[in-house]
């Protein structure tokens, strides 16, 4: 949060400066909707892009830039690594984790595919190389119920994680035969159910927009259950004025600027006093910043590396979910 103290002369030199870095690097800016509004708007004016997880992956993957600078958290790098192994890819903080990712050990996430070796492992993009090395697909949010219906239409059980929520959440709209890692997601497990009854009474035009790995509580009360982008693109289309989101507040950003002159609201979170209603934000998300991003491409520290065999065999399942996601869009176009 120290660049919200910056002067705004020094914050355009700064970002002058990364501008400069990003062309002399051959160099592209691929951020995430929950980092700061600075690096998401750095990425569009440098032709980079700002995305859900998905997107991401894909953006890197097809840009000819031969370093690839991820605003984010680690698994997104390393999801970067893993389909451009002959990239450099650089974060601005290595520390940038993820509660999901953190919660699902590899050695023991390994042990528990052990057990039950007649199930599809299908793990969400919010995990290590190694548990996604482990996996036989990848998937993020916005793809999750469409591969896992598909698996199981062709019979398949489903061995799912990290996330117990998007999991539950996906099981309740496939029907399929699904047993989860118990795993879930800091920012998301905070929305509470109860508080946003209230705040659904108090404004009752106002649409619930739900990340699905909230809890099944709150997802029971949305108007619409979607990734980030699909999120954005329903503030964009649905006719009401005013929107309760609940997902991280980095989102608000994307949302103001798709959707100019719509009200958005954060949903409610543990303390539910007013002061804690925006902390609906990621910790490690927020350790992104245009300083770190600018040292970053100076020194060529926070260079993520993935071990070749690893990468090879996660990229495996990262492909197939690519795959399946062309043909989605080729069907539906």
């Amino acid at each position: 949060e120290l660049e919200e103290s910056m002067a705004p002369e020094e914050k355009r030199d700064l970002k002058s400066r990364i501008k400069t870095l990003l062309k002399e690097k051959d160099a592209v800016l691929v951020a995430h909707y929950y980092v700061s509004g600075d690096l998401q708007e750095l990425a569009a004016e440098t032709g980079g892009f700002t995305s859900d997880s998905l997107d991401m992956a894909r953006f890197g993957n097809e840009h000819p830039a031969s370093t690839l600078v991820v605003a984010g958290v680690r698994f997104m790098g390393e999801t970067a690594k893993i389909l451009n192994p002959e990239k450099k890819v650089l974060m601005p903080d290595l520390e940038a984790t993820c509660s999901l990712d953190l919660g699902c050990p590899a050695e023991e996430f390994s042990a528990f595919c052990d057990q039950h070796p007649d199930r599809t492992v299908v793990v969400y993009a919010n995990t290590s190389a190694e548990v996604k090395a482990r996996s036989h697909w990848v998937v993020t949010s916005s793809i999750a119920e469409k591969v896992v219906r598909y698996l199981h239409q062709k019979g398949e059980k489903v061995l799912w994680a990290p996330d117990k929520y998007l999991g539950d959440y996906v099981q309740s709209r496939t029907g399929a035969d699904l047993i989860s890692w118990d795993g879930a997601c800091v920012v998301h497990e905070e929305f509470k159910a109860e508080a946003l009854k209230d705040m659904r009474l108090e404004n009752p035009d106002a649409a619930v927009l739900v990340h699905p790995e909230s809890p099944r509580e709150v997802i029971e009360q949305a108007d619409v259950v979607g990734s980030t982008t699909q999120i954005i693109k329903a503030a964009q289309e649905l006719p009401n004025r005013r929107f309760i989101v609940a997902t991280d507040r980095g989102i608000f950003h994307k949302m103001r600027q798709a959707a100019p002159g719509k009200v958005f609201i954060p949903a409610p979170i543990a303390g539910e006093t007013v002061e804690c209603i925006a902390c609906a934000h990621c910790p490690w998300m927020a350790m992104n910043g245009l300083q770190n991003l600018a040292h970053s491409l100076e020194t060529g520290e926070n260079e993520i590396h993935v071990d070749p065999e690893t990468g090879r065999r996660a990229r495996v399942a990262v492909e197939r979910m690519l795959e399946f996601s062309r043909n989605l869009k080729s069907v539906e176009s």
